[in-house]
């Protein structure tokens, strides 16, 4: 009976991961909009009924499909976050690892991008989990950096959302790629990282200038 259970669950994930792979050619090729289930079944040489006995709706493809692009980013970030060094650089890492993932696609599969921004825009909630997961990676980074007096003071996840929010515009797929005056991805990272940066308390600059003048002496 275990063993039917393992066979049955292999089987279905088998199953589903032939669908979202058709259906990402699919979109690549054509768009979403274009595709239909029927489409998809077609390309794997199945009915509709079938397709629809992994997924319930077309909509719940497109979130699988969007689900692996997604994966892909996070996984890219996870391996920027683990490169060690400080928690800035760590930090400037991931988010280079996340605009590079969005700045590459539309090249190359710019009707995924679409999809892909849609989803963005109308929140799907395969991009809430994703988003909570990026934040998930930036914290512990900016924690680290605040216990070894790298990083300034304060809420950890506030700092986190404030650094994610300032750098939307180059992480988020539905905004990358707008024709707008924008500083570049550096520009706005530096000035974001120069924020981050713990500096020197008022008191701490004046007893190095007291120190300063009396050497001097």
């Amino acid at each position: 009976m275990m063993r039917q259970q393992i066979d049955d669950r292999t089987r279905n994930a088998d199953g589903r991961r032939r669908i979202v792979q058709a259906a990402n050619a699919l979109y690549c090729q054509i768009g979403h909009n274009k595709t239909t289930v029927a489409d998809i079944a077609r390309s794997l040489s199945m009915s509709s009924a079938n397709v629809y006995r992994f997924f319930h709706s077309k909509r719940a493809i497109e979130e699988a499909v969007v689900g692996e692009v997604l994966d892909d980013i996070l996984s890219a970030a996870a391996e920027a976050g683990r490169s060690g060094g400080s928690a800035l650089r760590r930090l400037t890492t991931i988010l280079k690892a996340i605009a590079e993932c969005n700045e590459g696609r539309p090249a190359k599969d710019r009707r995924l991008q679409d999809l892909v921004a849609l989803a963005f825009r109308q929140n799907w909630s395969v991009v809430l989990v994703y988003q909570d997961q990026i934040r998930g990676l930036v914290r512990p980074v900016i924690g680290t950096g605040q216990d070894n007096g790298e990083l300034r003071s304060g809420s950890p996840m506030v700092l986190t959302c404030c650094l994610l929010e300032a750098m939307d515009i180059y992480l988020n797929p539905s905004r990358t790629g707008v024709t707008r005056l924008r500083p570049s991805f550096e520009e706005m990272l530096s000035f974001c990282t120069g924020a981050l940066r713990r500096t020197p308390s008022v008191q701490a600059l004046d007893m190095a200038s007291q120190l300063e003048l009396t050497v001097g002496r």
